[in-house]
């Protein structure tokens, strides 16, 4: 497993022309995103592997020119991530907490993201808009996550859960409402790159779509 020196390198090849602004994001996350609580100090030493290049690997789930809602952002995982791998996208951080959207506007201004990444502070049941992607990530047990997202899920679209080890349990223990709530479900787990872990993602998605 890629230690943090060769998480920085495989970020650079990654992210290419915007592996300054991924590297900018870092230095926020550890140094103000530490000081506003948004990430644990004990995390400053795996950004890369643990965050940054896990979140990004949802990236490859997503249609191109998707519009994407980031519930629960927090410190802006997965959202700011998946933006700078993927400029075709439009992303939209939700976040309730006043101190972390202050860390996000900060950090899309910062980053220069205006205009294709946006801040809305709300609760995702006081959104009432539809995304072509809803991602969040360890955001929530499986039945609570999917009564908060799916009214934010385009008739077409999809919602993608980072997950940890246990997804496929998480599954089974919700199957009876993942039927009830008419949506088809499977873990899928991208891979960024070879010497990377995959990223568990659970994958929901309607049964009956147009």
């Amino acid at each position: 497993m890629a230690g943090e020196t060769e998480g920085l390198r495989i970020a650079r090849e990654i992210f290419q022309e915007s592996a300054g602004t991924i590297s900018r994001y870092s230095d926020l996350l550890t140094d103000r995103g530490i000081e506003w609580g948004v990430l644990g100090p004990r995390e400053a030493n795996r950004v890369w592997t643990r965050h940054i290049l896990n979140s990004a690997a949802v990236a490859q789930l997503i249609p191109p020119r998707a519009t994407v809602a980031d519930v629960g952002s927090g410190g802006g995982l997965p959202g700011i991530p998946v933006a700078l791998l993927r400029p075709d996208l439009r992303v939209e951080l939700i976040e309730p907490l006043l101190r972390r959207c202050a860390f996000l506007t900060h950090a899309v201004e910062a980053l220069e993201l205006t205009g294709r990444v946006t801040v809305r502070r709300a609760r995702a049941e006081e959104v009432g808009e539809s995304y072509d992607a809803v991602l969040s990530r360890a955001l929530a047990p499986l039945d609570r996550l999917i009564r908060w997202c799916l009214p934010l899920m385009s008739p077409e679209g999809q919602i993608l859960a980072i997950k940890g080890a246990s997804a496929e349990d998480e599954v089974s223990r919700n199957a009876r409402m993942i039927l009830a709530s008419g949506l088809l479900v499977e873990v899928v787990r991208p891979q960024i790159e070879p010497t990377l872990p995959p990223t568990t993602v659970v994958r929901l998605r309607r049964a009956e779509a147009p």
